[in-house]
């Protein structure tokens, strides 16, 4: 196994292949013969859904690539980069990953690129055997990225930092590092290779790079809002919708002209949209973790129609990835630890797979492996979903109500984690800048402090983590007192580190994409 560092840490995947197609190999360098022109030609013609193909996705609690067969929407296995949460990852002797998030296919289909949000690391996994390659140390908070088009290099956002790492995507190891402003999210390769793209946390705009010469062009300004996730490229290469969780909108960018065209209002923890270009028509398909919801918008010549709401089973649906030939759109659920598999015909899910804990990216690699083969795959993560437990507010009321526009007002999820129950709170619409105490709620009516929390200005927690032997029924809250100084300045030190972890003991505030 060729290692750039046999490191120190996790891995993070990204996502940058066109979405639902399969990305032809780049043949540019070495000439178009007739074979390679018609080898080029079939990988860009509709694949469909076969026990060869698989779907991947990034689970960031378990620390694990769950790995699916989409024929027979059955979990394989995961491939373990790291200890569950918490296991030995506050060990000063720990060693492997924490944090997996983000994904990306190379476009040849051979290697899955795996990014480590905490540990700062990129894995290459080779999609025939499971096995990792090389695993290398980029910048602060690796974030979400893309391979070029040729496959040998995968340029990642180090959301921490101002800078995009570029990694030797065949030998592993940093081979450049491209300043581009403070906060980069995601980095995006246009269709053709020529550009990156590049979104941010901290800023109304995309940055656009010239990939030969790694330098910056004109960026495009005028987004909806200064913090964006994540972003998707419509297979034309001529529109990009950048999320705005923070804000619920999506700005819809004319890549041809470089200017935003559409900003749609949307709605809470509007996370990643994915483009599927089907027999049906051309869609854009946002997941909106707030309402569990998954919508689908109909792309136009003019401004994207919403023609359904897609009703998810499960909570939080995160990132989304559409198989090779279309037909489906595999949504990730976050806080129930699953994905669901939508027939794009119907715009209905048909099914939901258990798979490890906490997925964030989804992607999809298409004839990369013999049928039902779970080679050096493991079951870590696997059998343990989490749930959510109803919650009361300070005046009685249920917080778990789901309201249609704003979401719920306090949302707890537990999950199973080495031993322990991790209690993930998340509030919105609470008081601003106010202390609350959570206990866990027995049968009985019994209280058991689980932990303290703040919200922000805007009277949000984004997550609040919590972990313990969790025997209760229902979670509440009651008003402890107004934030200090200190906890107002953390929430707003976190704004300014683009939305990644403050922690305490036993607290974790993150605006995750």
């Amino acid at each position: 196994m060729l290692s750039a560092r046999r490191a120190t840490w996790m891995l993070v995947a990204t996502l940058g292949v066109v979405g639902g197609g399969v990305a032809a190999t780049s043949m540019a360098q070495a000439g178009p013969t007739a074979a390679t022109r018609a080898d080029a030609a079939s990988r860009q013609r509709p694949v469909p859904v076969s026990g060869r193909d698989r779907l991947y996705t990034a689970d960031q609690s378990s620390n694990t690539v769950s790995v699916i067969d989409p024929s027979t929407n059955r979990t394989l296995g995961t491939i373990a980069l790291g200890d569950q949460r918490v296991g030995s990852v506050f060990s000063p002797q720990y060693s492997g990953d924490a944090g997996v998030h983000g994904l990306a296919v190379s476009p040849d289909q051979r290697r899955l690129a795996v990014v480590s949000v905490t540990s700062n690391t990129v894995h290459m996994i080779d999609t025939r055997t499971n096995e990792v390659l090389s695993t290398t140390d980029v910048g602060r908070a690796a974030h979400e990225g893309s391979f070029t088009a040729d496959g040998k290099q995968f340029w990642v956002a180090n959301r921490g930092r101002d800078t995009v790492s570029v990694v030797d995507a065949v030998h592993g190891g940093v081979i450049a590092t491209v300043r581009v402003g403070e906060g980069p999210s995601k980095v995006l390769m246009s269709p053709d290779g020529k550009h990156a793209y590049v979104n941010f946390t901290s800023k109304s705009e995309v940055a656009v790079i010239d990939v030969r010469s790694r330098k910056a062009a004109s960026p495009i300004t005028g987004l909806g809002a200064s913090f964006s996730s994540d972003q998707a490229i419509s297979p034309d290469g001529k529109r990009l919708w950048v999320s705005h969780k923070r804000d619920g909108m999506i700005s819809v960018v004319d890549l041809v002209h470089h200017k935003v065209v559409t900003v749609l209002t949307t709605g809470p923890d509007t996370n990643h949209p994915q483009f599927a270009d089907t027999r049906e028509g051309k869609f854009v398909y946002l997941t909106m973790g707030g309402l569990d919801e998954t919508w689908v918008y109909r792309r136009t010549n003019g401004a994207p129609e919403l023609i359904t709401k897609i009703k998810n089973h499960g909570h939080a649906p995160h990132g989304a990835w559409a198989s090779a030939d279309g037909s489906r759109m595999y949504v990730g659920l976050e806080k129930s630890d699953g994905v669901d598999v939508i027939d794009t015909a119907t715009h209905k899910v048909i099914d939901t797979i258990a798979i490890g804990q906490e997925p964030q990216a989804i992607v999809y690699a298409a004839r990369v492996a013999s049928p039902g083969s779970a080679a050096n795959l493991g079951r870590q993560g696997l059998g343990q979903q989490a749930h959510n437990v109803p919650t009361t507010l300070p005046d009685g009321s249920a917080g778990d109500t789901l309201d249609p526009v704003k979401g719920r007002v306090l949302e707890a999820t537990v999950r199973p984690v080495s031993g322990l129950d991790m209690i993930q709170l998340q509030a919105r619409g609470l008081k601003p800048d106010t202390v609350y105490q959570a206990y866990a709620v027995d049968g009985d009516g019994r209280k058991t402090p689980l932990r303290s929390f703040p919200t922000d200005k805007n009277g949000k927690t984004p997550m609040a983590l919590s972990f313990s032997a969790f025997d209760g029924e229902s979670v509440s809250i009651e008003v402890k007192g107004e934030a200090t100084p200190v906890q107002k300045a953390a929430f707003n030190t976190q704004g300014s580190m683009h939305g990644h972890a403050a922690k305490t003991a036993d607290l974790l505030y993150c605006d995750c994409c």
